[in-house]
This record gives C-alpha cells, sequence and structure tokens, in this order.
C-alpha cells in the first residue's frame, strides 16, 4: 500500500508529535526524579542536624545531671563527718 504526498506529509507529521511528546514526558519525568532527590537530601541533611542537636543536649543534660550527682555526694560526705 502506497501514501500519496499528503498522507504521508501527516504520517511524518503525526510521527514527530508522537517522538516530541514521548521526549516530553521522559523530561517531565527526568524532572520530577530529581525534584523528589533533592528533597529526600534536604530532608536527609535536615535530620542530620536535628539529630547533632539532640545529641548535644543529651550531653548537656548528662553533664548536668553528673554535676548534680557529684555535689549530692559530697553533701552527703560532709553531713556523715564527724564535727570536730
Amino acid at each position: 500500500m502506497y501514501l500519496s504526498d499528503s498522507e504521508e506529509i501527516v504520517a511524518f507529521i503525526v510521527a514527530i508529535a508522537i517522538v516530541i511528546g514521548f521526549v516530553a514526558s521522559t523530561y517531565m519525568e527526568i524532572k520530577n526524579t530529581i525534584a523528589e532527590e533533592k528533597a529526600k537530601v534536604a530532608e536527609k541533611l535536615e535530620n542530620e542536624e536535628k539529630i547533632k542537636t539532640l545529641i548535644t543536649y543529651f550531653d548537656t543534660k548528662k553533664k548536668l545531671i553528673d554535676t548534680v550527682v557529684q555535689a549530692n555526694k559530697k553533701k552527703a560526705a560532709e553531713i556523715n563527718k564527724p564535727n570536730k
């Protein structure tokens, strides 16, 4: 089956439109994937910062508790000392 010139032009235009559509959809998918990965990286960095803050908070709290325990031990030792 042979196509006339106008049918060939229409078929060519349709083929080009299909290829352009495929390229555009692929581009959009890649763009969305990159945006998702950037969001994941940003979330990971944010979570790491939160974890660092929590670690600092717990370290500070531990030091404070240790200081209170030492002060209580000193106070208990002074109370238990016989007066001279």
